[in-house]
């Protein structure tokens, strides 16, 4: 058997390791801002009786346009686009390569605000695009100033935006966007790519990148199911963009890409995006719960729109992160020194999980 340093590997990927979170069979599992809310029954029967009619025409390839998915897209964003003006993908990691595939490339650049997503850095590894991590400013945020001098200085043509932030939980306001893509145009023509994956936990969630995209035809606005409509494990991902853009990731995309069963049952969710959203609010209460308790511990929880709290203060995260896991609480160390990132979970587990943090820090 072979070991992988003896394979004629791109040398670029020499030494890299793929992007990867623990998966371990825990009481509380709090590590990946998943939404850990099942799904409605009657919903599910839906989705099981879409997938047994999909698998009666299994034979044929699937609709390699998947154009009722992108219509039930374009309706859940309710923000005049139609078809033309959307793409999906399985999950939005995949949006993402795309986006690469058609944007990046040897030499082409792209820019992210670090820390942030750390997909963008791998995706942009894989596709020979080169990766600038720019400082975010104290606490993480950004402000339009910040992120102007960050493009006239790098170049990028492609510039990432994670809104509300991951891991850090940090909102963009619309201003922000605004002035990366003047920045933007101004600098390379290239493109601005709003990673919207948590915006349904946002405190005001009609704030949307979607709603700059008229007269922006380099803004790309990328969502996932995976979060808010606690569609993980279907993996789907989706984009609302200018149809020239939707063209342009054609061009890269595999055949058929989206399987039959993918579009019979992000289509089942969607025509239940009410009954699938209904614990949003929910995640969101236990989000401020944890954010108050936190506080009231002596930590330091930063601000967070998204379905998750990254919080500081602690003097070693590591033997933190090992004893919340010894009393079967699973969260996340994304390697911010003196920081952990704990999802909003049930009430049940959200419990479970500041019990245990308050009996390890007693220690």
């Amino acid at each position: 058997m072979a070991n992988l340093e003896d394979l004629p590997l791109r040398s670029d990927l020499q030494g890299r390791k793929p992007y990867g979170a623990p998966q371990l069979s825990v009481p509380v599992a709090l590590n990946v801002n998943e939404n850990t809310h099942r799904i409605p029954e009657d919903v599910a029967v839906d989705i099981i009786g879409r997938l047994a009619a999909a698998v009666l025409d299994i034979n044929r390839y699937p609709d390699r346009e998947f154009t009722a998915l992108r219509q039930a897209l374009a309706d859940y964003l309710d923000a005049d686009l139609e078809v033309e003006n959307i793409w999906a993908a399985n999950g939005s990691n995949e949006v993402l390569q795309h986006i690469f595939q058609a944007f990046g490339g040897p030499g082409r650049k792209a820019l992210g605000f670090n820390p942030t997503y750390s997909m963008y850095g791998l995706i942009a590894q894989g596709t020979g695009t080169d990766y600038v991590d720019y400082p975010r400013l104290d606490r993480y945020e950004l402000t339009p100033e910040h992120i102007r001098n960050a493009i006239l200085a790098e170049r990028p043509n492609i510039v990432m935006l994670c809104s509300p932030n991951n891991p850090t939980g940090t909102p963009l306001s619309l201003s922000c966007v605004e002035a990366t893509y003047d920045a933007v145009s101004e600098a390379t023509g290239g493109i601005v790519v709003v990673d919207e994956a948590y915006a349904e936990f946002g405190g005001v969630t009609e704030v949307s990148a979607v709603s700059l995209l008229p007269g922006r035809e380099r803004l790309l606005i990328s969502r996932t199911m995976s979060k808010a409509f606690a569609f993980a494990g279907a993996r789907v991902g989706y984009l609302a963009a200018d149809p020239a853009v939707v063209d342009a990731l054609r061009l890269v995309r595999l055949p058929y890409h989206l399987s039959a069963f993918t579009q019979a049952a992000a289509e089942g969710a969607l025509a239940h995006s009410a009954r699938m959203l209904a614990t949003v609010d929910d995640i969101r209460y236990q989000r401020d719960r944890i954010v108050i308790e936190l506080k009231a511990m002596g930590l330091d929880p930063f601000r967070s729109d998204a379905n998750f709290v990254l919080f500081g203060g602690l003097e070693d995260s590591n033997a933190v992160f090992e004893a919340l896991l010894a009393k079967g609480v699973l969260i996340r160390n994304v390697g911010i020194p003196g920081t952990l990132r704990v999802s909003a979970g049930t009430e049940a587990e959200t419990t479970a999980f500041l019990e245990a943090l308050r009996e390890v820090l007693a220690k």
